[in-house]
């Protein structure tokens, strides 16, 4: 791998490449499982996800996530756009969040998928609908390992652009001590 990148890459770069690769099978697999999740029952009908606009927000925010991966994982081999490191600095840190908050729509979606709303007459559809349920949780699943990915390409991010800065100088209590004397 080092050679596809260069012979002065260091282990951050190493790191951030294969991280980006390895995340996209995750949100793919998310993907899938969420689009082709689908159960019928004698009673109640079919419920697919075409029927569930909550979930779509997290399929086009994990498909995003997964191109931009891909991007970011190849441009690494470009040296114009490596040195950018602001521009992937934002992204990063704009798609973290975005994985973030569709990761908490999913979870909500179980959440009432399991207990319902009482107070709104949504009933459970987990004991009638156990698959699609079992299927979402799978999705759920592979969707925190990519949102903990996009954490640390946050983190690597951030820590590129601004390892370029100084620290700011704050005087130290012993020399300001000194010079009051």
């Amino acid at each position: 791998m080092m050679g596809f990148l260069g012979s002065d890459v260091s282990n951050l770069q190493v790191l951030d490449f294969s991280l980006r690769l390895f995340v996209i099978p995750f949100n793919v697999a998310s993907i899938w499982i969420t689009v082709t999740n689908k159960q019928d029952n004698v009673f109640y009908g079919k419920l697919e996800f075409n029927n569930l606009v909550g979930l779509k927000y997290v399929v086009c925010i994990s498909a995003i996530s997964a191109g931009y991966a891909l991007f970011a994982a190849v441009s690494s081999w470009l040296r114009f756009l490596v040195t950018k490191a602001w521009v992937f600095f934002v992204t990063d840190q704009v798609l973290a969040y975005l994985m973030v908050t569709s990761m908490a729509a999913q979870v909500e979606f179980l959440y009432l998928a399991y207990n319902g709303d009482q107070e709104i007459s949504w009933s459970q559809a987990c004991s009638t609908y156990g698959k699609f349920c079992n299927r979402l949780k799978l999705a759920l699943a592979l969707h925190v390992i990519a949102v903990c990915c996009f954490l640390m390409f946050a983190v690597i991010s951030a820590y590129r652009v601004f390892r370029r800065f100084e620290p700011p100088y704050v005087p130290s209590k012993e020399n300001g001590e000194q010079e009051r004397t």
